[in-house]
């Protein structure tokens, strides 16, 4: 046992308090039985009110708070959610709307939008890793010659490995049409030409092995990566003029198209992908719903509605859903009130996130706030007990530590998993 393990196993030890001691010892590690995880992000903050977390009819034009839109029932009894997520509804069986999360963030999108990514708030001296990043690190591809984590949207440090290094980072591509840039040779060079290339690379990472340093190396890893990937084998997922056209058309425009082709990368083994929503703005404003932008949100809740459960029953049919985590995240909700335009501010103290699939135990709704979807008043699930249950879910161990360096760095922030979802 070295210093620093004594002083975290005794002296640690010592001081927490003894409910924590009791707890942790009393805990058993959850662990599921998903293999994947497709994360959507819906940048801008999705309102829970107006989704998956419906109350009463609220109206703008008289300043009364509520939702913007009707309720309807789903297939699980007492859990209603929006009208326009009517093709989701039928499936809320495989589903847990988890509307108790909440984060002490500002409410700004860029610091928000990093607490959900990476479960912290952003520090000067440590680079967190984001959730697919960990997942990546722990639990590596699940088959070789693909990466661990593909972004399908704009790169972003938030996204990204942080102390990790590269190799836990992502691939990414914003457009599904073409598989990501820098995989193929460029027009014009042969096979002969690209032979002489890799063997002067070669040439020159032969010299002074002895001496590189942990960028060079993670460097010339995602190299290594790079040239396994840009084989005929990986390439081959982003072809989705392979699907039938009836399956394609099933999973809607644009996003739903990113859902499908999530969807083979599972297939194809890629551990985590992150699929983000509107990518070009359907309504002008995306989520992010102030003033009239929200007059065109049923627009968004339609498209998410449609590729959502287009993914879980095309998952399911291939016998995937089980094996396939889906999480829904945005980086706050929105309020019950109406600002002076008709639409809605930002509110990170109660929101809603969405589980499906994963082989969990769903019900429909987990948690619950107030008359107005303001306050949370049973269940409260923090950000790090959101992590957890998702790490929980794919075979990661939640409790441990990763390090920065020498340091220590719990991860997920002492968060638990939501233990009614595990059984």
């Amino acid at each position: 046992m070295n210093r620093r393990e004594f002083l975290n196993a005794s002296v640690g030890a010592a001081w927490l308090p003894q409910w924590a001691r009791a707890a942790g010892a009393a805990s058993p590690l959850l662990k599921g039985k998903a293999e994947h995880v497709i994360s959507i992000w819906l940048g801008g903050g999705m309102g829970q009110i107006d989704t998956f977390d419906p109350k009463r009819r609220g109206d703008p034009l008289k300043k009364l708070a509520g939702s913007y839109y009707d309720s309807m029932p789903t297939a699980v009894s007492g859990v209603q959610v929006c009208e326009h997520l009517k093709r989701t509804a039928p499936l809320m069986d495989r589903v847990t709307a988890v509307r108790s999360v909440f984060h002490d963030v500002i409410d700004e999108h860029a610091a928000a939008t990093n607490r959900m990514h990476t479960g912290r708030s952003v520090s000067g001296s440590v680079a967190y890793p984001s959730l697919g990043s960990v997942v990546a690190h722990e639990r590596r591809a699940l088959q070789d010659g693909v990466p661990p984590y593909v972004l399908i949207g704009y790169p972003n440090v938030t996204r990204g490995p942080g102390f990790l290094g590269s190799r836990a980072g992502y691939l990414y591509l914003t457009d599904t049409r073409h598989g990501p840039a820098g995989l193929s040779r460029p027009e014009g060079m042969g096979a002969d030409r690209q032979a002489r290339r890799d063997a002067l690379l070669a040439d020159l990472r032969g010299q002074g092995a002895e001496v590189k340093d942990a960028r060079l190396r993670d460097y010339e890893a995602a190299i290594d990566q790079s040239i396994r990937l840009s084989g005929p084998d990986f390439t081959r997922s982003f072809r989705l003029n392979e699907e039938k056209a009836t399956l394609r058309e099933s999973y809607g425009g644009e996003f739903g198209q990113r859902c499908l082709l999530a969807r083979r990368l599972v297939e194809s083994g890629v551990r985590f992908i992150e699929v983000s929503h509107n990518l070009n703005f359907i309504n002008g404003t995306g989520w992010d719903v102030h003033n009239g932008g929200i007059k065109e949100q049923h627009g968004l809740i339609g498209d998410l509605d449609q590729a959502l459960a287009a993914l879980i029953t095309d998952l399911e049919a291939k016998r995937l859903l089980d094996r396939t985590l889906i999480v829904i995240t945005s980086e706050f909700g929105r309020p019950p009130e109406f600002d002076s335009g008709g639409g809605r501010g930002h509110q990170g103290r109660a929101f809603t996130c969405v589980l499906a699939g994963g082989g969990l135990r769903h019900r429909g709704a987990f948690g619950e706030t107030d008359e107005l979807s303001k306050k949370i008043v049973h269940d409260p699930v923090s950000v790090p007990d959101l992590f957890a249950t998702i790490h929980a879910a794919v075979g990661v161990d939640y409790t441990k530590n990763l390090y920065d360096g020498d340091r220590p760095v719990p991860i997920t922030d002492g968060g638990r998993p939501i233990s009614v979802l595990f059984g």
